[in-house]
């Protein structure tokens, strides 16, 4: 064995025995936890994991606050035995194909020190195969190649190349039903729209040349960002890229759904970015 295991925790006792049991094969498990007021870190013990309990400002929220700082603590204080770290959420689950791919990854990772992997995730039963964004993550990596940004849906950034493996990693994002979607992600726009005033007061000014042709990574995906942003009717604009360009509709009714979903989510962040400037 050549990997380390780090699943977040928050409240999720029903979600979790179902994803350590997809990562039995691996003998140092670790539990990030936010706090949880349920038996998701007794569980945890019951499988063998090693918990480790970090609360902080905003960890009462459902989902636990500043994603990026949380994530960043754990791979510089915790202990992992091995070299290489995937990170899973308590909704997922490892399939046997992505295990095996992790584990020659790990095996043989040439001069990578991060991989993407693609996750499938689920409306029910149905697998959101074209609706969804994009359905490459970075979730196997060297900790101290690793940082997040962002407080929000953080950004890992690799410090050397990364590269894709194969297998898939089966995500439930409603397997909590849809008011605790909706609950997750009225917090989630909250500290979205908070990250678009704070990008807005800290950096320069937008341009929509450097959108596109700026050097600098970071510099570029920030005025990308913006430019988002800045589409009108953006609410819209998600769901017809979600539904249409990606081709959405041909995952069903579920695909129509999700697509809904999203364009909701952004019009939640465009009422809070317009209220904390003072409009209505």
């Amino acid at each position: 064995m050549s990997v380390s295991v780090l699943v977040l925790t928050k409240n999720e006792q029903n979600d979790l025995p179902s994803c350590l049991a997809s990562v039995s094969w691996c003998d140092d498990i670790h539990v990030l936890d936010s706090g949880s007021t349920d038996d998701t870190c007794e569980i945890a013990r019951r499988f063998g994991a090693k918990v480790v309990l970090r609360t902080y400002p905003e960890s009462t929220k459902i989902f636990g606050g500043d994603e990026a700082a949380h994530r960043n603590w754990s791979l510089k204080n915790i202990g992992f035995r091995y070299p290489w770290v995937l990170l899973v959420d308590a909704d997922e689950r490892v399939t046997g194909d992505l295990r095996a791919a992790v584990l020659a990854a790990v095996d043989s990772p040439g001069d990578h020190v991060a991989f993407r992997v693609q996750r499938r995730d689920y409306l029910g039963t149905t697998w959101l195969k074209h609706v969804q964004a994009t359905p490459f993550y970075l979730r196997l990596f060297r900790p101290e190649k690793l940082r997040y940004e962002r407080v929000v849906n953080p950004l890992p950034v690799a410090d050397g190349p990364v590269g894709n493996i194969a297998g898939y990693l089966d995500h439930y994002p409603f397997s909590k039903g849809i008011a605790h979607w909706f609950e997750k992600h009225n917090s989630y726009s909250t500290l979205e729209a908070r990250q678009i005033a704070q990008n807005r007061r800290d950096r320069t000014a937008f341009s929509l040349r450097k959108a596109f042709t700026a050097a600098n990574l970071h510099e570029r995906r920030f005025h990308q960002k913006e430019l988002f942003y800045r589409i009108p009717l953006r609410p819209l604009v998600k769901f017809c890229i979600l539904y249409f360009g990606k081709l959405g509709f041909l995952d069903g009714r579920a695909g129509f759904q999700y697509a809904v979903l999203q364009a909701i989510y952004e019009y939640m962040i465009v009422l809070k970015v317009r209220e904390s400037q003072g409009g209505s």
